[in-house]
């Protein structure tokens, strides 16, 4: 955690150091925007990384997870036993473990400490998979833990969220002055006007980033969960999951975090979270 929290603080560095840089190149005096830059680390860091802090009890709140502490039965005794296993295996501390009522085959973990994470499984998943596709989804959500995916995508949102917060404002104030003919022009209706127009532009293009990694570390955890279970297994699961019908019931929240995403085409593929499973498992097929 130390190291993932010092990495933190580079990136949010790194990010004002960049910014300073492009307003210099841009033509805007970095002393009248020192606050600004502040303001925009602020909400830019601090909303994803309080997110990520609270991430185990939204989640837990969220869903109605049950927490087993002591199992009261065998299916329970398998489910701490499989994630003991496979949490030493990767190296990381025993997760809490959590069963939350939902119909659909899917699973999470989250977390802001990868020694102190949560993996919970729906009952869906209990009800129609196998102890082989389960002890593969479980392999594939403790691999999100040990890569560290949910400090991750928190540090890129932080990233994303800051650039947005600035260059929206740095654009705006160049459109504005130019549109009123007045170089000092920053304020008014017109300039937040753009400003709102520039942050739903910027917004999208980072949502796009932010879900395109969101893609990609599902393969690598697809790839760790083929390790620690096997890879017919990882497959084997990846296919039970083409039985859910409709949308995750997981809360907006956690959804991102899930085993089983959306569906899309054309553009909105650009938006989802999760790549879709035919290609998940061609993936994993032609991997060696």
């Amino acid at each position: 955690m130390f190291s993932r929290t010092v990495l933190y603080l580079l990136t949010n560095f790194a990010v004002l150091i960049l910014l300073g840089v492009i307003m210099s190149i841009l033509g805007i005096n970095p002393s009248q925007t020192g606050g600004l830059l502040i303001v925009a680390a602020i909400f830019g860091f601090g909303g994803s990384f309080i997110s990520l802090l609270l991430s185990k009890t939204v989640a837990k709140r969220s869903t109605g997870a049950h927490v087993i502490t002591q199992p009261s039965n065998e299916v329970e005794r398998w489910l701490l036993g499989t994630v003991q296993r496979q949490a030493q295996a990767a190296g990381i501390g025993m997760p809490e473990v959590a069963i939350y009522d939902a119909p659909e085959i899917n699973a999470f973990a989250t977390g802001a400490n990868r020694n102190k994470s949560l993996v919970a499984v729906s009952t869906g998943l209990l009800h129609n998979m196998n102890r082989d596709e389960a002890e593969a989804v479980l392999g594939h959500e403790i691999s999100h833990v040990a890569n560290g995916d949910m400090v991750t995508m928190a540090l890129l949102q932080g990233v994303l969220n800051t650039f947005v917060f600035v260059l929206a404002r740095v654009v705006g104030s160049i459109v504005n002055s130019y549109l009123s003919g007045n170089r000092a022009s920053r304020g008014g209706f017109a300039y937040y006007g753009i400003v709102f127009l520039l942050e739903i532009v910027f917004g999208l293009f980072a949502s796009m980033i932010a879900m395109w990694f969101s893609r990609h570390r599902e393969y690598r955890a697809d790839a760790g969960g083929a390790k620690l279970a096997g890879k017919h297994k990882m497959i084997s699961a990846l296919e039970r999951l083409s039985l859910n019908h409709g949308q995750s019931t997981l809360p907006a929240q956690v959804e991102a975090f899930g085993i089983s995403g959306g569906i899309g085409r054309g553009l909105r593929k650009l938006f989802l979270s999760h790549p879709p499973l035919e290609e998940r498992i061609r993936a994993l097929r032609a991997a060696s």
